[in-house]
């Protein structure tokens, strides 16, 4: 009997290592692909279509800056009689007038209101941008968790298996007098654990699953299969490589670059304030014969300005425009800061995942793997206690959940860096 259970347990070990061994899903193919929702979410999602349509308002914007007020068409009569008002034969100095005037902005002033609506729609743009990236950071992030919920499920799965066997096992040796049912219940006590971390799993599946619908536009409840394995490419740039391609690539320095520039426009439009708008004017008068005179047609022309003598709100927009550029300098400044430091900071991460990674596939998984099949043959020769192998099993299961942990916190670190430099990194 005492062979018989042996077998038996040994059987379940055996199982345990074949499916350690299998994918967690099987033979099924991926049902998502990281690009293809990556793209499906900057296509569809609201927020990228509202960033965009704010950027198309400022393009139209700009086209409106620097154009000309609409010319004034002037029709009236002059010096008309109130006792006859049509009668324009009555008197020489009647007549019938048309006029047409035009504001003309001092000289420089439509360039620079052009610039400066010019400048924020590449700001706008840069906005838009710099949502796209957030948005697949977001992706990659929700992605990189739900890898990791599919291969803890699966790590369950095969443990409950095992566990069902090592209770069996466990049972059959008790009830021939060899075990104690201790053991017995200790093993109820591991599955009933596995199963309430299997509820958690669950739970959290559904809800990165409705995280990552409402970020592709779609219901909440749509299904999405099981995730690929991820890879853990390296990053082929040091910090200062990074920091260069932050530089050109990141679309929040680009915005805020075009935010300074503008702040510079803005001010020289706001000095040109202390200089005077022209009009121009010009007049045609048709007149009757009357009163003995021949009638002759006159013309009127002129210019007029403002005079710019309130200094005070004319200071108060120069000031105005700059603080507005020193606002920009600061939060460019401080976004290189940022990046710096976040560079600094995400290499570090990232150099730790990667050496932690070889560290579990080389040293502490076979090394975990070995010691529960130790425990496994030494319980069935009864030359360990019961716990002593269970513990084994439960490091193991750990150990290669830590595994699966470490390659997604590689990923996470991974996206948040591209997000940081503003470019796909590993292409």
């Amino acid at each position: 009997m005492a062979t018989w259970v042996n077998r038996q347990l040994l059987t379940g070990m055996v199982l345990f290592f074949l499916l350690l061994g299998t994918r967690a899903w099987g033979t099924d193919p991926p049902a998502h692909d990281l690009s293809a929702l990556m793209q499906e979410a900057v296509s569809r999602n609201p927020s990228i279509e509202a960033s965009e349509a704010q950027w198309q308002t400022f393009l139209q914007k700009a086209r409106q800056a620097g154009s000309l007020d609409d010319p004034m068409l002037m029709l009236g009569i002059s010096n008309g009689l109130v006792s006859d008002p049509f009668a324009f034969d009555q008197d020489g100095m009647t007549s019938k007038v048309i006029g047409l005037s035009q504001k003309l902005p001092f000289f420089g002033k439509r360039a620079l209101a052009r610039e400066a609506a010019s400048l924020e729609a590449v700001s706008a743009q840069a906005r838009h941008e710099e949502r796209k990236l957030a948005l697949a950071a977001l992706v990659k992030e929700v992605y990189a968790r739900l890898f990791l919920v599919d291969k803890a499920q699966d790590i369950l799965t095969r443990n409950l298996q095992v566990m069902e066997t090592v209770i069996r096992a466990a049972e059959t040796r008790y009830g021939v007098g060899e075990g104690r049912q201790q053991d017995v219940l200790r093993a109820q006590v591991e599955r009933s654990r596995l199963l309430e971390a299997q509820i958690g799993l669950d739970q959290q599946r559904r809800s990165l699953q409705a995280n990552l619908n409402r970020l592709l536009a779609r219901p909440a409840d749509t299904p999405i299969g099981p995730i690929a394995d991820l890879d853990t490419p390296p990053v082929p740039y040091g910090a200062d490589e990074l920091r260069r391609l932050a530089e050109e690539k990141r679309p929040l320095l680009a915005g805020l670059t075009a935010q300074i520039d503008k702040g510079k426009t803005e001010e020289a439009l706001a000095q040109k304030a202390f200089y005077p708008d022209f009009t121009l004017s010009f007049e045609y008068m048709q007149r009757e014969p009357a009163m003995g005179g021949e009638g002759d047609d006159m013309y009127s022309a002129a210019v007029s300005f403002n005079l710019p003598v309130w200094r005070e709100r004319r200071q108060a927009r120069v000031a105005e425009a700059q603080a507005q550029k020193a606002t920009a300098q600061a939060e460019l400044h401080d976004l290189r800061n940022a990046i710096d430091g976040g560079i600094a900071d995400l290499l570090a991460k990232l150099d730790r995942a990667d050496r932690l990674l070889e560290l579990y596939r080389g040293g502490i998984l076979p090394q975990s793997t070995h010691a529960f099949e130790s425990a496994q043959i030494a319980y069935s020769n009864n030359q360990v206690d019961f716990s002593r192998m269970l513990n084994s099993l439960t490091t193991l299961f750990n150990d290669e959940r830590q595994l699966y942990q470490t390659m997604a916190d590689y990923r996470l670190n991974l996206a948040q860096l591209e997000a940081l430099v503003g470019t796909d990194l590993t292409k």
